[in-house]
């Protein structure tokens, strides 16, 4: 031992349980993997079998090396020990993995969902082969004041449809874990835009739906706070009566389902409260909402024989209230949106493939497509009119000042014939039979040089290269882009099959509770 240090001082565990007696410890130095290896040498065990509980703690290291001070021993005390079996201790080790896992995996959907929502929100490049956008009940495209609220909402709408695809495949705590933060999501924007759209009545709805589905009971006060949120959120949003959003649907009864959903839930409340007269008024109405809505045999053959399909003819007649004229009415308009959307996209694309020709911004936007349309059409050339507004950060007038000004305009002319002789200097370097790059470089420069090669005036910067470059997790935001179907109806044309189910349930427990108290009186 060195000069001037003390050796570790020594305390006494008490042990009970699998064996008896008094450890003497040095609680700085020991671990929680070497008591339990001591105890079970001891008892005779297997160390993976033995628990140890403190203070009525079970004692975890969580996979640290944490002394037995750290983890709150001291001298003299008790420590219990129990021997659990090899199969009890897979199964604990099994859902601590499954736990962990889960964890992981929601760490990795807050991430994606934001990351997109930061790249789609704010105008920028999409790296992807898609585009997200925001858009109303009428397939109308939407922006919000702020990228601030226009991100929250587009995380928040992300998050809640990977939760809807959750709920369908049953994985109900998970679908919990992810309206939490799809919820979080949303708090971020302004209240007053939150107030005018029913996503997150409907959030607080699925929420709820997800606590019926797990048949948990301990969340009965919560889920009548959220059911009063959610019937308070769409009386704001749908005006009373269902006023405002039977407007915008036509007079289509679009939300009955939605209600179906909530009255249902409000009566169960109700009935686990021991307001049965309530339950009794909520569950009727959701049988009522829930009869008009069984489409009759008739009349979907109806309108299959003209060729639709059998999942559409069905939405069809429930938002029409069983009409069939109405029924082939919305059939035929919302084709007509689908094709208009289709060439929505295929338009957008086109302005994005133009917009990376021209480069970003000093503020890292591209072009305004929009300004550059006004410019070109006051007869400028296209190419000149984009580099006017980028060096300008799309500033219209700025941009239109550099262009009606000869000197500028000819200086301008310069920059960007100057910026065309150095890339193709550059492609011609690239294309020189003395290079040797692997199968993969070739086929990723060729794909570059005819992209590159399909303007006449294209941008090559290395802020374009850098935002390339950028780490995503490519499989998860791919997932979550392939649950947003852009379906306006998907939130309202519920299958309520589960819900008619649970309606039938709760009155006969109803009416078997009412005939018990009038059999007792």
């Amino acid at each position: 031992m060195e000069a001037g240090k003390e050796a570790p001082a020594t305390a006494k565990l008490k042990i009970a349980g699998t064996w008896t007696g008094v450890l003497e410890v040095q609680l700085e130095s020991w671990t929680l993997p070497m008591l339990r290896e001591d105890v079970a040498r001891r008892s005779g065990g297997s160390p993976d079998c033995i628990n140890l509980i403190c203070s009525g703690k079970i004692l975890k290291d969580d996979g640290s090396s944490q002394s037995l001070q750290q983890l709150g021993l001291r001298n003299n005390s008790k420590v219990l020990a129990s021997a659990t079996s090899p199969d009890s201790v897979k199964a604990l080790k099994d859902e601590e993995a499954a736990q962990a896992d889960r964890s992981s995996k929601l760490s990795r959907i807050r991430a994606a969902a934001h990351a997109l929502a930061q790249r789609h929100a704010d105008g920028s490049f999409p790296v992807e082969d898609f585009n997200l956008q925001l858009e109303n009940q009428s397939g109308q495209k939407v922006n919000f004041g702020s990228e601030n609220d226009q991100r929250a909402v587009m995380m928040g709408l992300m998050l809640h449809e990977k939760a809807k695809s959750l709920i369908k495949k049953q994985k109900f705590k998970d679908a919990l874990d992810v309206l939490s933060i799809a919820e979080e999501a949303f708090s971020l924007c302004d209240p007053k835009i939150i107030e005018m759209i029913d996503n997150v009545p409907i959030l607080q709805l699925d929420t709820v739906w997800c606590y019926f589905l797990l048949r948990d009971i301990s969340c009965l006060s919560m889920a009548g706070t959220r059911l009063a949120k959610s019937r308070e959120g769409f009386q704001r949003s749908h005006g009373r009566d269902n006023s405002r959003f039977r407007l915008l649907q036509a007079g289509r009864p679009a939300e009955l389902a939605l209600y179906v959903r909530l009255e249902l839930l409000e009566g169960v409340v109700a009935f686990y409260s021991g307001n049965h007269v309530e339950a009794y008024k909520s569950l009727s109405a959701a049988k009522s909402k829930f009869d008009q809505l069984q489409v009759l045999d008739e009349a979907l053959s109806l309108l299959m024989s003209m060729g639709y399909k059998q999942r559409e003819a069905k939405r069809a007649l429930r938002m029409s209230g069983q009409d069939i004229q109405r029924a082939v009415d919305f059939l035929v308009e919302e084709r007509a949106k689908k094709a208009c959307r289709h060439q929505e996209d295929i338009q957008r694309k086109n302005e994005i493939i133009e917009q990376k020709r021209y480069g970003m911004t000093a503020n890292n936007k591209p072009v305004s497509i929009q300004r550059l349309n006004e410019l070109a059409s006051m007869g400028f050339e296209r190419y000149l009119a984009a580099e006017a507004l980028r060096v300008n950060n799309n500033d219209s007038e700025k941009a239109l000042d550099l262009l009606t000004n000869p000197d500028k305009n000819y200086d301008l002319q310069q920059k960007i014939d100057s910026r065309k002789r150095t890339r193709q200097q550059r492609q011609a370097s690239a294309r020189a039979p003395t290079q040797i790059a692997h199968s993969g470089d070739i086929a990723a420069t060729a794909s570059t040089t005819l992209e590159l090669e399909s303007g006449s005036h294209e941008f090559d910067s290395e802020d374009m290269a850098a935002s390339s470059k950028e780490v995503r997790d490519e499989e998860m935001e791919d997932e979550l882009a392939k649950e947003l179907t852009g379906d306006a109806y998907a939130d309202y044309d519920l299958e309520v099959s589960k819900e008619g189910e649970a309606i039938a349930e709760y009155l006969a427990l109803l009416e078997s509770s009412t005939s018990m108290k009038t059999g007792s009186s």
